[in-house]
């Protein structure tokens, strides 16, 4: 199979040739008339933070294999090539069912599977307090439990990549230096850490911060803080919601100039992204609004947001159009970082022998006209034309 489009970083034409699921060539075509209609073509996008999409949760009472098949396909429209499935805070038992469901569908070899390329487990060793913990349940969120954490990943079968926690929580810090011997990703989120409680979690060997600028209370002090804390901390890496509601374009644009190269973008969401706005229910976060313009909130209290209802090709084009970021750095924002991130390098280029996971897509350097045109996963077309 060959696919052919332009490196967004350089505008080069160029073709890539897949074989057994992997990437075998990658040529440079010469310069005429045609490339001009060609695609943007890169490593397919990878999205470390998906709750849902399109109407299917991965985090109701049950996460069903027809859920998992659905946001894998409906993410595969928005030219998510790979993805890490988040499974929120809740009961053992239903974060437990959510964890074997995931790691089922992904040995399944069905539809899609080779997209699940890890879990995020987002919590319950969060801040109990209300805006920093957001919308994840209060009476389940807890302290770290080392042992509870294995068996989570006994269910995961092993494919629990990333764990998201407040590093105020008691016993937090030997909780990170025994998860991060294992290969397992920390980072800080949903928190009200200080910043000495920050230094020791980085110390431990957390290294990113989750959705930075949210999770957090509305109102805190102007300085110091937690997002200060992080926001300077050149050690982590810092993921942001693009969406144009998790973080108001001015303050986009800000975050992403501090973080530069090690700012990654994430959508974060949630199972109503994609629908028609209203009022709905959900297990986590109860009832919450979609508002016409793409806002998630509580119904209790419309200050909370409630994920995201964007999917992750129009956080690239906000990001393009409300900040400095370019089309190549958005691009990498979604590729090389993130594949960075989850020491997973394969994943983010176009590299001989790397899976043959494509993104190919239209979009104006000034982030407008946004469409994607196919998405390629292990070399097989999982979205586009066939």
């Amino acid at each position: 199979m060959m696919w052919r489009g332009k490196l967004p970083h350089t505008g080069e034409p160029v073709e890539v040739e897949s074989l057994d699921g992997r990437i075998a060539a990658v040529r440079r075509l010469g310069q005429g008339d045609k490339t001009a209609v060609l695609p943007w073509i890169s490593s397919g996008w990878i999205d470390v933070q998906v709750n849902g999409f399109g109407g299917y949760d991965l985090n109701g009472t049950v996460t069903s294999q027809s859920d998992i098949e659905g946001v894998t396909r409906a993410l595969h429209r928005c030219g998510v090539a790979a993805y890490l499935p988040t499974v929120i805070t809740g009961s053992y038992d239903r974060m437990r069912q959510a964890f074997q469901a995931l790691s089922k569908y992904a040995g399944s070899k069905q539809f899609g599977s080779a997209s699940i390329v890890g879990i995020h487990m987002e919590g319950p060793y969060l801040s109990d307090e209300d805006g920093s913990r957001g919308a994840h349940p209060r009476e389940y969120i807890r302290n770290p439990d080392w042992d509870e954490f294995q068996r989570l990943q006994d269910a995961a079968c092993g494919l629990i990549r990333m764990v998201t926690l407040a590093p105020e929580r008691e016993g937090s810090v030997p909780f990170i230096e025994r998860v991060v011997k294992t290969g397992v990703i920390v980072a800080i989120g949903h928190t009200m850490a200080t910043g000495e409680q920050i230094d020791r979690a980085v110390q431990a060997g957390a290294t990113v911060s989750t959705h930075l600028g949210n999770g957090s209370q509305p109102v805190l002090p102007r300085h110091p803080n937690y997002i200060w804390h992080q926001l300077a901390d050149d050690r982590l890496w810092a993921t942001f919601i693009p969406d144009g509601h998790h973080l108001a374009p001015p303050v986009l644009k800000a975050m992403l100039r501090a973080k530069r190269d090690k700012a990654v973008l994430v959508s974060d969401a949630v199972m109503f992204g994609g629908m028609a706005p209203g009022r709905y229910s959900s297990l986590i976060g109860g009832e919450v609004e979609l508002t016409a313009d793409g806002r998630l909130h509580t119904v209790a209290n419309p200050a909370i947001l409630a994920g995201s209802a964007a999917s992750l090709e129009v956080g690239i084009a906000d990001a393009i159009r409300y900040t400095d970021m370019t089309l190549a750095e958005a691009v990498s924002a979604v590729t090389v970082r993130p594949a960075m991130v989850l020491d997973m390098p394969q994943l983010g280029g176009l590299a001989i022998g790397s899976p043959a996971n494509l993104t190919l897509f239209d979009c104006d350097t000034d982030g407008s006209g946004m469409v994607v045109r196919e998405t390629v996963v292990a070399g097989e077309t999982a979205y586009g034309p066939v």
